[in-house]
């Protein structure tokens, strides 16, 4: 990157859509922050989860996924049961360029109270609203706020294009429009 990473994420942007909504500065006033941040952007979730239950006893199988094993729940506040996870979708719509791979990690704030976000990678020229798996590793309830920040992303420019992108592999999470189950 030649230019400050603040600023690249900036032109990125503007020449690409990169990312829809887009706040140029990070947002904090009462809020969980979101944003442009030094070296990425902090995504917000939106209102809509599906909470992870045992209320039918189902097996979770990734090969197989039954959808009786989650609850969805619309709000502004989710609470996570303690031990449990959720998925959400972020706020933001990403397309991500060929030369360009993201990390998204899970935000400090949130960590500190045992909600962990998945580590999770955008690979180059993958579009959609992201799914987000959220943790909550405390034997409490815990609460995530909509449409405030929960994970950063990070961005890594490579000096060449990829050989074989996300869109040429005919990725299977392409152009995500809600929270995405496992699909094999």
């Amino acid at each position: 990157m030649g230019l400050k990473p603040d600023h690249w994420i900036r032109k990125m942007v503007k020449e690409q859509s990169m990312i829809e909504p887009f706040a140029e500065m990070q947002v904090r006033n009462g809020v969980i922050s979101y944003g442009v941040s030094s070296y990425g952007y902090d995504v917000r979730v939106t209102d809509e989860f599906k909470i992870f239950t045992n209320v039918h006893s189902a097996t979770v199988d990734p090969k197989n996924f039954d959808t009786k094993s989650m609850v969805d729940f619309q709000g502004d506040v989710c609470v996570i049961p303690p031990n449990s996870f959720a998925l959400a979708r972020t706020v933001e719509y990403f397309r991500i360029p060929r030369s360009v791979l993201t990390v998204c990690l899970g935000k400090s704030t949130y960590a500190r109270c045992g909600i962990i976000v998945n580590v999770t990678p955008f690979e180059p020229e993958w579009e959609g609203f992201v799914t987000l798996e959220i943790s909550n590793t405390t034997p409490l309830p815990a609460k995530i706020y909509s449409n405030e920040g929960i994970a950063q992303v990070l961005f890594f420019e490579a000096d060449e294009v990829c050989e074989t992108s996300y869109a040429d592999k005919k990725g299977k999470y392409q152009y995500q429009q809600s929270i995405e189950l496992p699909k094999l």
